[in-house]
């Protein structure tokens, strides 16, 4: 059996749950409902509290601070969670809320995620896998941000806004909108610049894949005087076309919410994390 290495000035509070060789800091705090599991690092000064689990393989970088109560008055002292995937590095000052009654009790990260020096990730929020979220980056609450997104430098996102998978946003942007899979988004507030090719070509996708994307970019956010006859023109040019599906039933989905982000039609009515179309998919 492995033997933790605990330094001798950390607080591990009774109750705490800790793999055999997780690794703790001098002057870190873990809270007595905090699980961590195996591979898990807690450096020097990381404060981890509340109901918080985390999976294999994190990394919580000096002065980084997750599951505290949420910067929110709506929120009555309940049994709220945070939850961690695996291998996910969460730097110094980073701060990872838990959820709020209100909000569905959970924020959860996913896996392989980067999230830089102080980034903040609010209650009931959920980034799903391989995100990078840069430095001073500002999540609001009840924000969905999927799979391989990454948000630049400064980015601050408005609550209930959804962050497509594959997305890129540009440094120190204001997102009040759901912003569309695969696309770059840039400005005050926010709007759609082009298509994430470096993005896409780092993780694989062909050129023909590329070329479908940058088609339906062009004729979907070049001109937006007759958006409803450019989305029928797309669909009917790629019927078969997965990626293209994909991007239409995500506009479609934030069309249907209150200020152009899906989310906002569940509150009140459903969980932060009810189903939605794709959500989290292997392929993507």
């Amino acid at each position: 059996m492995v033997k933790m290495d605990i330094h001798a000035t950390a607080i591990v509070e009774r109750g705490a749950c800790l793999a055999d060789d997780v690794k703790v800091g001098a002057f870190a705090y873990i809270g007595p409902r905090v699980k961590l599991g195996p591979g898990c690092h807690v450096m020097h000064h990381a404060t981890i509290e509340g109901h918080t689990t985390a999976g294999r393989g994190n990394t919580f970088f000096p002065f980084s601070a997750c599951g505290c109560v949420p910067q929110d008055l709506k929120y009555r002292g309940g049994d709220c969670v945070l939850e961690i995937g695996d291998c996910n590095e969460i730097r110094e000052h980073a701060t990872l809320h838990i959820g709020t009654e209100d909000g569905g009790g959970v924020t959860r990260i996913g896996n392989h995620n980067l999230l830089m020096i102080n980034a903040h990730v609010a209650h009931d929020c959920f980034v799903e896998d391989h995100c990078i979220l840069a430095n001073n980056v500002m999540l609001a609450g009840h924000i969905l941000v999927e799979s391989w997104a990454v948000l630049s430098g400064g980015v601050a996102v408005n609550h209930f806004t959804t962050i497509g998978h594959h997305s890129f946003i540009g440094g120190l942007a204001t997102v009040v909108h759901d912003v569309p899979p695969y696309m770059i988004a840039d400005g005050h507030p926010a709007a759609i610049r082009g298509l994430n090719r470096n993005g896409l070509k780092r993780r694989g996708f062909s050129d023909e894949r590329m070329a479908a994307l940058k088609d339906a970019y062009r004729m979907l956010f070049k001109d937006t005087r007759s958006m409803a006859g450019q989305v029928e023109a797309v669909r009917g040019r790629y019927p078969d076309n997965e990626d293209i599906r994909e991007l239409l039933a995500f506009m479609a989905r934030a069309d249907s919410g209150k200020f152009g982000r899906y989310r906002e039609t569940l509150r009140g009515k459903m969980p932060w994390n009810a189903t939605v179309p794709g959500l989290n998919k292997e392929t993507r």
